[in-house]
């Protein structure tokens, strides 16, 4: 770490770890959130233009899409040597403004940090089947362990994997009986969805891939080749908490950063399935197969990506100067 790292002004670091957040995941690629850049700290707050109201009624994958924005920005604020305290949902008079980032005293910038942004800007979803190489088990743990204090990572059993397909079947069947549902689906994959969001025919799969969990059925083919693979070697994982509301799954989303940024960084490949917790029936079905000890929030493959055919390109992102309002750290005059 150089002595130049910490002479920048505190507000630029901020501002850069808020853009850096743009990288993160979410549901259809809505980047559901906005921030503000203060002197001294961050504000995370909901963007409810892009909720999704026929999916996504109660905002709980709204809250897991903020989430992973959230991490993302502490883990960029890390690598540019500051440590950060978070404060979630603190002004219940301001049920959108979701998190505040406080930075606080200088800290050491290490190797793992800057790895770690390096894989924000790499990540992506590939949604083709996995190869046929086994995940190591050492990847495996360490994506298990990132998630830290979040939430949890309950890996399924072979019998678990099928009682979660028949779920993720029953939820498909009925989010293709509503049709709010399928006009979302239709918006947010097609010509109509806001500028740097939404889902391009780029990213989608040209044909319904042979997976043992479905994925989700965007209502249409998209032009990504799939190959004749299958996800025999595929592994799945429950991601869950101890609590169903808003805190419990703006920390889901937290976690569900860790982990991905893990699994990047040793070259496994992941697909979050929410397809199963959009539905009532299905969510509790999912409940029941992690015995009641938490609520569910993402089912997850987790898998090696094909090596022999190209990989979907990234998502669009809405340019940070749409996200990022750092007119309250100006100089007063400017």
């Amino acid at each position: 770490m150089t002595d130049a790292t910490h002479d920048r002004p505190l507000a630029a670091a901020l501002a850069e770890a808020a853009t850096a957040a743009g990288y993160a995941p979410s549901v259809h690629n809505t980047q559901p959130w906005r921030w503000r850049v203060h002197p001294d700290r961050l504000d995370l707050f909901a963007e409810r233009g892009r909720q999704l109201p026929g999916t996504d009624p109660d905002g709980r994958l709204l809250m897991l899409s903020c989430g992973a924005a959230l991490h993302h920005a502490v883990t960029a604020l890390a690598a540019q040597g500051w440590t950060a305290r978070v404060s979630r949902l603190a002004e219940p008079d301001q049920p959108d403004l979701l998190a505040t980032v406080t930075a606080g005293g200088h800290g050491p910038v290490t190797a793992e940090s800057i790895r770690t942004v390096q894989a924000m800007e790499v990540r992506h979803t590939d949604r083709r089947p996995v190869s046929d190489q086994p995940l190591p088990p050492s990847t495996l743990a360490a994506v298990v362990a990132a998630v830290g204090g979040l939430a949890r990572l309950h890996v399924l059993a072979p019998d678990q994997v099928l009682d979660v397909a028949a779920a993720a079947s029953k939820a498909e069947a009925a989010e293709a009986d509503d049709p709010h549902i399928r006009e979302e689906l239709a918006y947010w994959t097609g010509q109509a969805a806001p500028a740097g969001t939404g889902l391009p025919a780029a990213v989608l799969p040209d044909r319904p891939a042979q997976t043992t969990v479905p994925g989700r059925d965007f209502g249409q083919p998209g032009t990504l080749p799939i190959g004749p693979g299958h996800d025999r070697a595929a592994t799945y994982a429950v991601l869950y908490g101890d609590a169903d509301e808003p805190e419990g799954w703006l920390r889901g989303g937290e976690a569900l950063s860790a982990a991905w940024l893990a699994a990047t960084r040793l070259g496994a490949s992941v697909v979050p399935l929410s397809g199963i917790v959009e539905v009532a029936s299905t969510r509790q079905a999912l409940r029941r197969v992690l015995s009641d000890l938490g609520h569910p929030y993402l089912v997850l493959r987790l898998g090696v990506a094909d090596p022999d055919h190209a990989g979907p390109p990234h998502t669009p992102r809405i340019p940070a100067a749409r996200l990022v309002d750092t007119s309250a750290a100006r100089p007063a005059g400017r």
